[in-house]
């Protein structure tokens, strides 16, 4: 059995590889490492930098590079990298985009609850609505180690503002299919209903799918999106007017329910699941803390289940 590589693990590795044959490609973290990390510091030490902890001049110097013509990756935890310094993503890089030539990819590790035990300080559940208000930015949200991989290429080739949001846990792989470049992958067909997830809530999507069909003989198509940006057109790709939405973000707060609404005709009936609008202090395990906020297995599938009553 091969041994699940966390999204950050594989997407580092194969941006190392890349770093070896191009000197234009920058990588800077805000004091937060890896092995592989290790790694790209002694293979090529004049392509890495360590601002330490300070996740706005992080942003400051990634734009500086980005005006000179480097490709930038920002390497950080996902609620620093996006609540800390969020004027500077604004100013910096969506506003300037606009007007000047970059490519500045920020990297957050840590999206939802993937730091279970650090509570609701190192837990994200913002970030999709905050970077979604910045309209010259890309959203990039994988499920699984291939979408990572395919991120580097992506993200090397289509310059702009991009944020990327990735599990801190090994994930299992969901598919070979590519996901990025489209926006999606379908990884189920149904007729009854569409799932579309993102993020670590793609899993929780296939379980329930299998509940559903077990338990109330509903078939349904399971959509991973991988990126919530205007380039992606959704509408063609449902196999159903009823349309469930999974995140692991707060519900209806301008994350991915709204995003799918942007994307598909009015006719079509879309029921909301994410997390509910509160902060969760009590610790647990991740599948607990799913239970309590509304995301879980069991929840998802009781509220889809009242939906289709």
């Amino acid at each position: 059995m091969i041994k699940a590589t966390s999204m950050r693990d594989a997407f580092l590795e194969t941006l190392h590889a890349r770093m070896l044959v191009d000197d234009t490609i920058i990588l800077l973290s805000a004091d937060f490492g890896s092995p592989v990390l290790d790694k790209i510091r002694r293979d090529r030490p004049h392509q890495f930098v360590n601002v330490g902890i300070a996740e706005q001049n992080l942003v400051n110097v990634a734009t500086g590079l980005g005006l000179e013509g480097y490709k930038v990756f920002c390497y950080a935890i996902a609620p620093f990298i996006t609540m800390r310094c969020f004027e500077q993503i604004r100013v910096n890089l969506a506003l300037l985009s606009q007007v000047r030539e970059l490519n500045v990819n920020l990297i957050g590790v840590g999206a939802g609850y993937s730091y279970v035990v650090s509570g609701p300080t190192h837990q994200c559940y913002e970030d999709l609505s905050i970077m979604r208000s910045l309209p010259s930015l890309r959203i990039i949200s994988p499920s699984d180690e291939i979408g990572a991989t395919e991120i580097v290429n992506y993200a090397l080739t289509h310059t702009g503002p991009k944020y990327v949001r990735f599990d801190a846990q090994p994930l299992p792989i969901l598919s070979n299919k590519k996901s990025v470049t489209n926006g999606y992958r379908i990884l189920k067909n149904g007729c009854d209903i569409t799932i579309v997830a993102t993020g670590f809530m793609t899993h929780t999507a296939i379980k329930v799918s299998s509940r559903l069909m077990n338990e109330l003989g509903v078939e349904s198509q399971i959509i991973d999106l991988s990126r919530l940006d205007g380039d992606v057109e959704l509408q063609a790709a449902l196999e159903s007017s009823y349309v469930v939405t999974l995140e692991e973000a707060f519900a209806e707060r301008g994350g991915l329910d709204s995003f799918v609404r942007s994307r598909v005709s009015n006719s079509v009936s879309i029921l909301g699941i994410g997390v509910r609008p509160a902060y969760e202090f009590a610790l647990g395990s991740r599948e607990h803390l799913h239970e309590r906020v509304g995301i879980g297995e069991v929840a998802v599938f009781e509220k889809i289940m009242n939906w289709l009553n």
